[in-house]
């Protein structure tokens, strides 16, 4: 399977380039953004862009994750987007980052509804799942305007060895609409 490139009005959303690394360690070291996800480390260590971007090919290909760069129309990267797929389950986890240098845009509802747009019927999914930590309100803003319900909460392990409180969102197939 070809990794598409998805537009979206203000954005596109592509495979990323071993070019794009020193943009990511850039954009997802920053503290700001690293403090709000579950799994990006901060310091951002040397060559971990790298290793990182260098995951996605084959991972797209045996159907476990669909990673994207977000750009503007430019090309500049904005952030990353993905859905961690469970094809036999026919669900999807989403995941997203934005550099602080971009937040309050609307990026990340744009760039998740154009991803959902294209996941639930190329993968033939029926629900997407998605958690923000408790800290990032705006996160829970995001999967509020793609339809997404709060489905609980709990305490999870991130990067640190403390749990944080953390918030539970699902959408099914049934109630996504790819319009804002």
């Amino acid at each position: 399977m070809t990794h598409p490139v998805l537009r979206a009005e203000r954005l596109f959303l592509d495979a990323f380039r071993a070019a794009d690394a020193p943009a990511v360690q850039r954009l997802a070291g920053d503290r700001e953004v690293a403090q709000y996800t579950q799994f990006i480390p901060h310091p951002y260590p040397d060559g971990e862009a790298e290793r990182w971007i260098a995951t996605h090919g084959p991972e797209f290909q045996n159907g476990t994750n669909a990673a994207f760069a977000v750009r503007l129309p430019d090309g500049a990267l904005v952030g990353a987007i993905a859905v961690k797929l469970h094809l036999e389950a026919r669900r999807g986890v989403l995941g997203y980052w934005i550099g602080r240098e971009f937040w309050g845009r609307g990026y990340a509802t744009e760039a998740a509804r154009a991803l959902l747009g294209y996941a639930f019927p190329a993968w033939g999914l029926e629900k997407v799942e998605a958690v923000h930590m408790e800290a990032n309100p705006a996160s829970g803003r995001v999967m509020e305007k793609l339809g997404m319900r709060r489905t609980g909460a709990r305490l999870a392990v991130c990067r640190d060895p403390e749990a944080v409180p953390i918030v539970e969102y699902a959408l099914h197939r049934s109630g996504f609409s790819a319009a804002p």
